[in-house]
């Protein structure tokens, strides 16, 4: 294990009024699936989840129309090999189907140190810091992103 590792947030807005909504049927029935492929993927850290296996339980934004992920990689390279190159990218090119557009920013990724985890307010707080101030070291996508030996240094 490396000295870092990569975390990301990414949040998303329902169509459904709720993750109950039948309008979010398909995708809810795919989520342990989807969620057991991220868990078995080379280079899978861990995931925010409950003691019932559920990440949706959290609503960081108070908004039961927000879904919230936040998830630990060993680097960029893992989390883009899962993101797009695995079953999760046919719910991505779906998501329309599901979730409205959020924003321009949905999704943050910083290094922490190996061995620890990101809070959902730690994780929050990347995402808007990214929102406001664009991308570097502290909060960054895939478009803009930084290594680990520049955050160390940052």
């Amino acid at each position: 294990m490396g000295q870092f590792q990569l975390a990301q947030i990414n949040v998303a807005q329902m169509r459904g009024v709720n993750i109950n909504d039948p309008l979010m049927k398909e995708f809810v029935d795919n989520l342990d699936a989807v969620n057991a492929l991220a868990e078995m993927s080379e280079g899978f850290v861990w995931r925010l989840k409950d003691e019932n296996n559920n990440a949706t339980a959290f609503d960081p934004y108070q908004d039961p129309t927000i879904i919230t992920n936040i998830s630990v990689w060993r680097d960029i390279t893992t989390l883009q090999q899962f993101t797009y190159r695995s079953f999760h990218s046919e719910f991505l090119k779906r998501r329309r189907e599901w979730f409205s557009v959020y924003g321009s920013v949905y999704m943050a990724m910083w290094w922490i140190p190996a061995g620890e985890y990101p809070t959902i307010e730690q994780a929050v707080e990347r995402l808007e810091y990214l929102k406001t101030n664009g991308p570097s070291p502290y909060a960054f996508s895939f478009k803009n992103s930084f290594s680990a030996s520049q955050t160390s240094k940052a």
